[in-house]
C-alpha cells in the first residue's frame, strides 16, 4: 500500500509499506493491505511504518488525521 505522512511544512514520508500503526484517539490501531476505508483522528504518540522489506520507521506526533482508501494511506500530522 502507498503511505504519505504530511505536515503543514513538508512531507515526512512517502512510499510503500506493509503495515502502519497509529495512535488513534480511541486507542492505537494498525492498517494492513486491503483495509476497509476509514477516517480517524490521531492523538499524541508514535506512528510506526513497516516498509515492504519489514524495516520499521517511527515518527512522533502531537495530533493528526488519517484517511485510508483503496490501499492509499494519507496521514496529516502536527509533529
Amino acid at each position: 500500500m502507498t503511505v504519505q505522512i504530511l505536515t503543514p511544512e513538508k512531507t515526512l514520508f512517502s512510499g510503500k509499506a506493509s503495515l502502519v500503526k497509529v495512535p488513534g484517539s480511541n486507542g492505537s490501531f494498525e492498517i494492513l493491505k486491503n483495509h476497509a476505508p476509514i477516517i480517524s483522528t490521531l492523538e499524541k504518540g508514535q506512528i510506526k511504518i513497516e516498509s515492504e522489506n519489514n524495516q520499521p520507521v517511527f515518527f512522533e506526533i502531537n495530533s493528526g488525521v488519517i484517511e485510508v482508501h483503496k490501499n492509499n494511506v494519507t496521514i496529516l500530522v502536527i509533529p
